[in-house]
């Protein structure tokens, strides 16, 4: 399987991969209040090295795009420091990292805005739904429209934002564009009834997408800068009335920008769920439809297994392949792959929130291989070595073998 396309170097605008797998934006809300990642998120991130490319969770531009608990920023000094050792760790293990540029919009709760505040978006338009709480799940609240100099605030947090990410030492930004945020908000016209330059019209209804992605051209360069989108998902209440139209328009604007790549959902997920049954009008807006339009590099992620994987990639079809929860689960997901080695399945409980159970302790083979000569007597364990946040990144196997190790024997 070493011979695939999929284990290929390859670049996306100024990015260098070592391979074409991709660790996609996951949330694991394990923020510290002030929105700087976590102590363990150094170790997480370096710990699936082995992708070409790592995607950071969701981060957000300002505290007004907060949509959760532990929700990671990227707006304060602080938080830059705490992503600089995020980075620092990634780049020193040999992988490439960018972070994903968030604002919720409407897919918040006054419990997470300034102030209690009531959520912003394009249009008075509540989602149908709940939104995680720490007190539970209560309903979405119907947000406050944005005032035209509002929008063009958020425009300069994103372009501010992919500054402070170049002082953290990213190698790039992502846009979240996807999955019923803020700029999707404004895209689809479930959401967005604006009858302004920003509303309308499939024109319109980008333009706020393009000023972002201009805006971090500007200060990060285009070949740095990378897009999601999710054209099928109809999570958060998403749906558009001609959606071959509006994303046909996004996807040409984009291709003529010259940017790092773009990023497609797959059709069938929504949200942190698997493929569904149902068909929806946008269901055959997937890979094999966005190569047609976009010359530039293509990342596709979404319900991708080995063998799907291995097509993709090897008919030209997308340049790198996204594997979330497989990536969760098995940090050395190549060598996985390409020993044809069995994965494990990532433990739900553990995605959101909680300790390092679930997000520092999945085994590699490399630490699995270590724990069976723990076992057979033929290592000797390192005396005060621990799985935690203060492990060394070059540690971390032998830890996690010997935390088993004791484990069993107790």
């Amino acid at each position: 399987m070493h011979n695939s396309p999929l284990f290929d170097p390859v670049r996306l605008g100024a990015l260098s991969l070592a391979n074409r797998f991709v660790m996609p934006p996951m949330t694991r809300s394990r923020s510290l209040p002030d929105g700087s990642p976590g102590p363990s998120a150094p170790l997480y991130y370096s710990q699936r090295a082995s992708a070409g490319l790592i995607i950071t969770e969701g981060t957000v531009v300002a505290a007004e795009g907060v949509g959760g608990p532990g929700i990671p920023g990227l707006w304060s000094d602080a938080q830059v420091q705490g992503w600089k050792r995020v980075t620092d760790a990634v780049h020193d293990a040999g992988s490439t990292i960018v972070t994903q540029l968030w604002h919720t919009g409407r897919a918040s709760h006054p419990v997470f805005q300034p102030g209690g505040k009531t959520p912003v978006g394009p249009s008075p338009v509540a989602i149908d739904g709940l939104v995680f709480t720490d007190e539970g799940r209560v309903p979405f609240v119907a947000p406050r429209p944005l005032e035209i100099d509002e929008i063009q605030e958020i425009v300069a947090q994103f372009a501010k934002a992919g500054e402070n990410a170049m002082a953290a030492g990213f190698d790039g930004v992502e846009v979240h564009a996807a999955n019923g945020y803020l700029i999707d908000q404004f895209l689809q016209d479930s959401a967005n009834r604006r009858t302004d330059r920003y509303g309308g019209g499939v024109e319109n209804r980008a333009r706020l997408l393009l000023e972002i992605v201009d805006a971090l051209a500007g200060t990060v360069g285009a070949d740095r800068v990378g897009v999601r989108i999710s054209p099928s998902s109809v999570f958060q209440d998403m749906t558009d009335s001609d959606p071959h139209a509006l994303f046909g328009h996004v996807v040409d604007e984009l291709a003529a920008r010259d940017l790092a790549y773009l990023h497609l959902v797959e059709p069938g997920i929504i949200g942190n769920d698997d493929h569904t049954a149902e068909r929806r009008p946008a269901d055959d807006i997937d890979s094999a439809w966005a190569r047609q339009r976009y010359p530039g590099r293509l990342i596709a992620t979404g319900g991708y297994g080995r063998e799907e994987a291995l097509r993709a990639v090897e008919s030209g079809t997308v340049d790198a392949v996204g594997f979330g929860r497989d990536f969760i689960a098995n940090p050395d997901l190549p060598e996985r792959l390409a020993r044809d080695a069995e994965l494990r399945e990532a433990l739900r409980p553990t995605f959101f929130g909680g300790d390092d159970r679930g997000y520092l302790d999945y085994p590699s083979l490399e630490a699995e291989r270590l724990l069976s000569e723990l076992r057979e007597g033929r290592l000797e364990p390192v005396p005060g070595l621990e799985l935690n946040s203060a492990t060394p990144p070059d540690t971390w196997h032998l830890a996690w073998a010997q935390q088993r190790h004791a484990a069993a024997r107790d």
